[in-house]
């Protein structure tokens, strides 16, 4: 019994929750290092305040990925994570801008990611329980679609706000000016809506119906060498855990005692090898017990039974994201101090630039929408392989276009470039993934599968400010470089990629 055929407005009515999304994420790629300035941080500080967000995705999309695989219920199998998120994401955005200090700001955005990533990480795995193979492309590019249309009304809220509707960009030393604040509180009820359109319109298969088309498609095992149903060893946990956990701690003792130095990032680098030791031991400790079928031991397990295509674009996303995170928490920076002179956050000058980073993240995002059906119809004429490779070192190039840029508006042409790679990241990586993935264990990979988007993410927020501070002067245009040879880099990688789902005439 294999999946139907869905046609393109089921495909629209089940990935239109990612408009509401991707609105919220763009108004947070675009303005919480701008209400974090405006707040009294420093620009070296801004990466550590950024690293709630990667740490909770690491935390909460394998969760949410086993508990939606276990789930069914009244609204189905992913709906009622779709939904919960969306409620809680909503209400963040709402009080994030009102935050009247620097630590409450950075607990929100903790709050408010952990919320999109209850929402976000379902959806990816909806896609695979869905579609069949031949149309994964179209429904993760479709996804693509929506975070570039959502985003280009997201990323330039506070510039409508202000030129087209006259609410004031700037405010009193210490406040988030009221253009922030009203793209937030619009962009909380989009998210809300935009989810419970999902919600309401798609009908999930049963788990009986998704068995059977399990069944129909058992052959992706041999194909992807998956080696889910072995339990790992204990003393493979203890073994490993062991080395994580002295990493750990060898690197935080040098940082304190010799080194003397302050650097927090750093330190939350150290501390997750600590963590992510001890987490192992646990696991190893449970399976010498045989206490095997609790969810951290079946991650884990899973984890160490990736399949191999897995493992071969974990290292093409660790580079790309690497560079998408050095992009977002530096583009504000970057462009107001480098570009427009302007180093105070209250000035109008400060504020002018960084509308039009909004502006320039809108453009990205716009072009994506566009390209995302686009590079379908290329993936078809060529493969998705060849797509993502050239997408990404566009992306590439496109960052390091911006150290020679002195005319704000020539950046529009760069976020093209950037547009296309991150339409390409946001569709080709899962459009291979789903095909070698056990439909029964779609939900916790795609979950896994976000360790190597949250990661690199926690080794930008970690280094960079570190980076910035004490290699480049505080120049963050640097960042934005090393963000350019690391999309660069992952371009490169995306040729030892297995993609098992390709046609032989491809």
């Amino acid at each position: 019994m294999m999946k139907p055929r869905l046609h393109f407005w089921q495909i629209w009515n089940m990935s239109f929750g990612f408009l509401g999304i991707q609105f919220g994420f763009a108004l947070q790629n675009a303005n919480v290092s701008r209400i974090f300035e405006t707040l009294g941080a420093k620009i070296d500080d801004i990466p550590i305040l950024w690293i709630a967000a990667p740490v909770t995705g690491l935390i909460i999309q394998p969760i949410i990925g086993h508990m939606s695989d276990k789930t069914w219920g009244r609204l189905g199998r992913r709906r009622p994570y779709f939904l919960s998120g969306a409620i809680l994401a909503s209400l963040a955005l709402l009080a994030m801008p009102n935050s009247p200090v620097l630590w409450i700001a950075a607990g929100m955005l903790w709050m408010m990611d952990a919320s999109i990533n209850v929402s976000m990480e379902p959806f990816r795995a909806f896609v695979g329980d869905m579609l069949p193979s031949e149309q994964r492309t179209i429904g993760f590019s479709m996804q693509s679609f929506f975070i570039g249309t959502g985003a280009i009304v997201a990323s330039a809220l506070p510039y409508m706000m202000t030129n087209w509707f006259g609410i004031a960009n700037t405010a009193p030393p210490g406040e988030i000016p009221l253009s922030v604040k009203y793209a937030f509180y619009f962009g909380g009820a989009v998210f809300f809506g935009a989810v419970l359109w999902t919600v309401l319109s798609t009908k999930e298969y049963s788990p009986e119906e998704l068995s059977k088309f399990s069944d129909a498609e058992k052959d992706v095992h041999s194909r992807s060498g998956d080696g889910t149903g072995l339990l790992v060893s204990a003393n493979r946990f203890f073994g490993v855990g062991t080395i994580w956990l002295a990493a750990g701690l060898l690197g935080s003792a040098i940082l304190h005692f010799s080194l003397h130095q302050t650097d927090y990032g750093l330190y939350v680098l150290f501390v997750g090898s600590i963590v992510f030791g001890l987490l192992q031991l646990i696991v190893g400790f449970l399976t010498r017990r045989e206490q095997t079928h609790g969810g951290l031991v079946v991650v884990f397990n899973d984890f160490y039974h990736m399949p191999k295509t897995m493992k071969q674009l974990a290292l093409v996303q660790f580079f790309s994201w690497f560079a998408l995170f050095a992009m977002w928490i530096y583009t504000t920076p970057a462009v107001t101090h480098h570009i427009y002179g302007a180093t105070d956050p209250t000035s109008e000058l400060y504020n002018k630039g960084a509308d039009w980073v909004g502006v320039l993240m809108a453009v990205y995002n716009g072009f994506a929408a566009v390209m995302a059906f686009i590079l379908v119809w290329l993936a078809q004429k060529t493969n998705r392989k060849f797509v993502h490779l050239i997408s990404l070192v566009c992306g590439g190039a496109a960052l390091f276009s911006f150290a020679v840029i002195k005319d704000p508006n020539y950046l529009l042409v760069s976020e093209l470039g950037i547009g296309l790679a991150w339409a390409s990241i946001l569709a080709m990586p899962y459009a291979i993934l789903a095909g070698s993935l056990p439909a029964q264990k779609m939900g916790v990979y795609m979950g896994i599968f976000n360790f190597f988007i949250v990661i690199p993410q926690i080794t930008a927020a970690a280094i960079l400010g570190w980076y910035v501070k004490n290699v480049c002067g505080g120049d963050a245009m640097y960042a934005l470089l090393l963000g350019g040879a690391s999309m660069v880099i992952a371009g490169i990688l995306v040729l030892r990629v297995n993609d098992v789902d390709e046609t032989p005439n491809r």
